[in-house]
This record gives C-alpha cells, sequence and structure tokens, in this order.
C-alpha cells in the first residue's frame, strides 16, 4: 500500500478498527447487492438522494444499491480508515480535493470504459478538470460550485459604479478598491465587504486562493506538482493577499461575527457563492447583483469544485455501480439534487434546463464561469490536503497582521516537505 500523509497514518489506521461500527455501516454480505457511501449534507439533499436510491432500486431490483450516510466532517477520516481496513464500498462519494489522494492510493478505479462517452461529453468542463488524474477520469459530479462578488444596485448606483456583465468585464483591483473606498464614505462603521471570516477550514482555499491565480500566481508549480516555492509565494501571490489584507487593515470588511453582515443591510458587498443566492434573494429581491471577482492582472478567477462520485477499485459491482451513475447523471435526477442544494447542474444538458443557471436565469454567471475557464480547480495533486491546510494558516495569520511573504513562505516550506516526505507522490495511471 501507498504511503498516506504520514502525520495521520497512525490515527487514521487505530479508526480502521471500528470505522464499519462508528458509521453504522455494516457490510451488505449478499452478493446481489452495490454498497454506496455518501455524506450526511443537507436534509435535503439527503431526501433526494434517498428518493433516487429507491428508485434506481425499482428499475433494478435485482442488483439494488445499499446507502449509508456518513457524517460530513468524519467523512474523509472514516474514507481513508476503511481503506486502511480493505473494506471500502463499491461507490463513493468524496469531496474533490480528496480525490487525489485516493485515486494515487489506487483506491479508485478509471470511469472511461465503464461510462459511455456521450454522457462523459455531457459533463461541464470544470467537472472533467476535477475527475481527471493522469489521463483517466476517475470521478463525476452530478454538480459543482460558483464563488463571486453579491452586491446590491442601489449602494453601487449612489457611488455611480460600474456594473460588470461578465467575468471578462470585472472590475480591477484598482477600480475595487476604489468602490471599497466611495463606499466606506458612506458607511457609519466603514465596513462595507463580507468575506465570510466567520467560515472556516476550505473556505479560506476556495475563496482566496482564486486571488494569487488572478494575479499570476499559484498554490503550486502545476507543470510538475513538485514544489510550492516560487509560486505560493510568488511576487504575484505576495502583491494579491497584501491587497486583501490591506481591506482588512482599513476596517472595509465586516468582522463577520454573524453570518447577517449582507442580508441586515451592514455591509453592500459579500464574497460568497451559490449556496448564499437564496437567502440573499429574499432580502434583496430585485435590487440583488451577481458579479465576478475582482482582476488581479491576469483575468478574474473563481474557486469551483465539490461533492462527487467514484467507483472503488475493489468494488464487486463495477457495472451495477456504473448503471447507478449514470441514472444520477440523468438530466432530472441532476435537476432534483440542484433544486435541494441550489448547486450549479453538472451537465450541458441540465444546465439549459435550468431556471436559475440557464441563459438568462439570476445565477448565469456561475454557471459561465464553469464552461469558460473562469473557474480553477484546486491543485490535482495527493498533496492537496497539506497545500490546503498550509494555505489556511498563511491565510488566517495574514487576516491578523502577519507578514504576508513570511507566511507564504512558510506555507512553501511545508508543502513541499510533505512532497519530498512522499519521494514526489509518484503515481502509474491503470
Amino acid at each position: 500500500m501507498r504511503t498516506a500523509n504520514k502525520s495521520i497514518i497512525a490515527a487514521l489506521f487505530f479508526l480502521a478498527l471500528f470505522v464499519c461500527l462508528s458509521a453504522g455501516c455494516e457490510r451488505q454480505h449478499s452478493h446481489n447487492v452495490t454498497t454506496a457511501w455518501a455524506h450526511a449534507g443537507q436534509a435535503s439533499e439527503r431526501a433526494v438522494l434517498q428518493r433516487q436510491i429507491a428508485q434506481f432500486n425499482r428499475q433494478h431490483h435485482k442488483h439494488p444499491i445499499a446507502l449509508t450516510f456518513i457524517p460530513e466532517r468524519q467523512y474523509n477520516a472514516q474514507v481513508q480508515a476503511a481503506a486502511l481496513a480493505g473494506d471500502l464500498p463499491d461507490v463513493l462519494e468524496f469531496d474533490g480535493p480528496y480525490l487525489y489522494n485516493y485515486i494515487w492510493q489506487q483506491q479508485l478505479r478509471p470511469l472511461d470504459k465503464l461510462l459511455p462517452r456521450k454522457l462523459i461529453d455531457d459533463l461541464l468542463p470544470s467537472i472533467i478538470k476535477q475527475g481527471t488524474y493522469g489521463h483517466h477520469l476517475y470521478s463525476i459530479g452530478v454538480y459543482d460550485s460558483g464563488l463571486g462578488l453579491y452586491a446590491r444596485k442601489s449602494a453601487l448606483q449612489k457611488i455611480h459604479a460600474r456594473i460588470p456583465r461578465s467575468a471578462a468585464d470585472a472590475w480591477s483591483v484598482a477600480e475595487f478598491d476604489q468602490i471599497l473606498a466611495e463606499l466606506a464614505k458612506r458607511d457609519p462603521d466603514r465596513a462595507v465587504l463580507d468575506l465570510k471570516l466567520n467560515y472556516t477550514g476550505e473556505w479560506y482555499t476556495y475563496a482566496f486562493s482564486p486571488v494569487i491565480e488572478s494575479a499570476g500566481g499559484d498554490l503550486i508549480d502545476r507543470r510538475t506538482y513538485q514544489t510550492s516555492n516560487g509560486f505560493i509565494n510568488s511576487p504575484a501571490a505576495v502583491a494579491a493577499l497584501q491587497q486583501v489584507q490591506h481591506w482588512i487593515q482599513r476596517g472595509w470588511v465586516d468582522p463577520n461575527l454573524d453570518d447577517a453582515a449582507f442580508v441586515s443591510g451592514r455591509v453592500a458587498l459579500s464574497w460568497s457563492g451559490h449556496w448564499e443566492y437564496a437567502r440573499y434573494k429574499r432580502a434583496w429581491g430585485n435590487d440583488l447583483l451577481v458579479l465576478p471577482l475582482p482582476n488581479f492582472g491576469q483575468g478574474s478567477k473563481t474557486g469551483q469544485g465539490s461533492w462527487n462520485w467514484g467507483i472503488t477499485a475493489g468494488a464487486k459491482h463495477p457495472h451495477v455501480a456504473a448503471d447507478f451513475l449514470r441514472f444520477l447523471l440523468q438530466p432530472d435526477q441532476v435537476l432534483a439534487m440542484c433544486d435541494a442544494n441550489g448547486a450549479v447542474p453538472g451537465t450541458h444538458t441540465a444546465l439549459r434546463r435550468s431556471r436559475l443557471y440557464g441563459k438568462h436565469g439570476d445565477l448565469h454567471l456561475f454557471a459561465e464561469q464553469l464552461v469558460t475557464g473562469v473557474a480553477v480547480p484546486r491543485p490535482r495533486t495527493p498533496a492537496y490536503p497539506v497545500i490546503t491546510r498550509a494555505f489556511q494558516q498563511a491565510f488566517q495569520q495574514i487576516r491578523n497582521g502577519a507578514n504576508v511573504k513570511a507566511a507564504l513562505d512558510v506555507a512553501a516550506q511545508r508543502i513541499d516537505q510533505d512532497i519530498r516526505d512522499n519521494q514526489g507522490y509518484p503515481f502509474v495511471a491503470e
């Protein structure tokens, strides 16, 4: 077995001893049952998936799917522990950034020959990018995510701000800086921007690595995936995060002691994702705008990626598992899940039918960003868990006033050390 990230291998070994009992997922021993694990997300998502399982099983009663939900916060640890114990299900859902570590550990099988070409071609390019590693497609997503700026149109009109119509038309950093300054002049506490600083963990990488990518930097060298030094701490990356730090230090960013900055009217702008649309729309109605993130020099960029599905290397029923994935990607099933969680439909067919994300929908910008390449997948490397932890730590320090270059230098050192410790994460595709 390949070496997992060494800092967690011992803990995962012990988790493996009781993972099935703690997850309530005793193996189904029937030769005809195909097992599947999914994260226990929103109640609405769980309800849709349970209905989908029931519908699939009615159509495939001789080869049913047995579904187990696992708490989201424990999900990756449970999967890693089950992998060590050789007790993974046939079908596995996982958060996109962890995909490459599972592939490197040889826990997933390629989908290229299990799914029809026509179905793969219908996936959004962002889904293909996220799911591809070593020239093979290992995962598919029913939905993807979007990131942008929500704004109150009336607040921007008062300062005569230009309204961007697409990512290609995004505000420059200088323009955005001026907009923040003008809005602050008219705000009692000068805080006019919500960066969701009340969020934790992966939010910081998802939301703010696009800043350094827009400036011309990156989290790692994506040509070789062998070094972060000179990329995450490049002059472009440093300058971009110095700009974010400047917004915070000027008092333009809400401290986010709650999650009501935008809906309460404390701020005019919110840096957030598709999941906030329903709440924001209820608060502001037709005064709500969805805008691209500012352009730091190399074009507006945005995060992407979400939960997706794969078939494990040890699956006893890979073709039944593939039938299940085909079922989940039917347009009606995609739209049912996206209606439940508000996410961007993961296929072109479903996208065209979507009221929110279609050509004239309020959230078409998010779909456009995924289709046109504005959205950047998080680095496709088994080192990603270490990359994101290092960036999160650096961002927290930068947020609190630390020297930006010094914080990013430490992140680069941690990432490169992990890559060296794992001999560059060598991988040979099947």
